[in-house]
């Protein structure tokens, strides 16, 4: 696997890094003027890994943050890159339990990508797979939003999502695409199956090629007179229905 290096800011990051990925961290920046609660036992946490944070002052801190919000403190931590289509492969060949992916058609927002991130890892999806071109990837973004997750869901990035589909087929695994045009509700659908849930991307949906290798098309009932879901609130609505049904199978 590939590690590059990235800056993480903000306490809940920060706190994140610090209980999922503690070995990860290597260098860190904290407001000389700055005293509160949780960033004292941020700093004491960093301490106890032998980590003395560089004490500097907001401007400092505000070019290390890019100027976002950084709440006093920033670090540098190793982040994994996108997993290949040959490790997904692997993963999918070693799978004890019956499949869950999600699988995400050209979503762009960092944000959305981090909030399926913490959902996948709250429902037990073996695996998030993102296009190569035209989406987020991992980024420090991604991993503030997913409060963890970025280190715990394996993440595959592949070069033609169309042909992943058409493999995962091959290993037995229903692919099923989340369309609001679908006749069909995920109340009205079986998940107790190896499946792969795609979603589309933001205003856009899924691609053509992409909806061609959907074994069959899901919707959300709308009772409002909004169209459709947050993505990323789509998609949890999705996997939460999904776990429902196997926990009560």
């Amino acid at each position: 696997m590939t590690i590059k290096q990235s800056k993480l800011f903000g306490l809940h990051s920060v706190q994140a890094a610090l209980d999922y990925s503690p070995k990860k961290i290597h260098k860190a920046w904290i407001d000389s003027h700055r005293q509160d609660k949780r960033l004292t036992q941020a700093l004491n946490d960093l301490l106890d890994l032998g980590i003395t944070p560089e004490k500097v002052d907001r401007n400092a801190l505000d070019k290390l943050a890019a100027s976002h919000n950084h709440q006093g403190i920033v670090i540098e931590v190793e982040m994994p890159s996108e997993l290949s289509e040959h490790q997904l492969k692997t993963a999918v060949e070693q799978l004890t339990t019956t499949a869950l992916f999600l699988v995400l058609d050209n979503v762009q927002d960092p944000h959305n990508l981090g909030a399926c991130l913490r959902t996948a890892d709250a429902t037990g999806v073996h695996g998030v797979i993102i296009t190569k071109d035209n989406a987020a990837g991992i980024t420090p973004t991604v991993c503030k939003v997913a409060s963890g997750a970025a280190e715990t869901v394996p993440v595959y990035q592949v070069t033609n999502l169309s042909r992943t589909l058409r493999w995962l087929k091959e290993q037995g695994i229903w692919v099923m695409g989340a369309a609001g045009e679908a006749t069909q509700t995920a109340y009205q659908t079986d998940f107790n199956l190896p499946l792969a849930l795609v979603i589309g991307a933001e205003g856009k949906g899924m691609r053509r090629l992409t909806r061609e290798q959907c074994d069959m098309l899901l919707k959300l009932p709308m009772q409002g007179q909004v169209e459709s879901l947050n993505l990323s609130v789509a998609t949890g609505v999705l996997l939460y229905e999904i776990l429902r049904q196997r926990l009560t199978s």
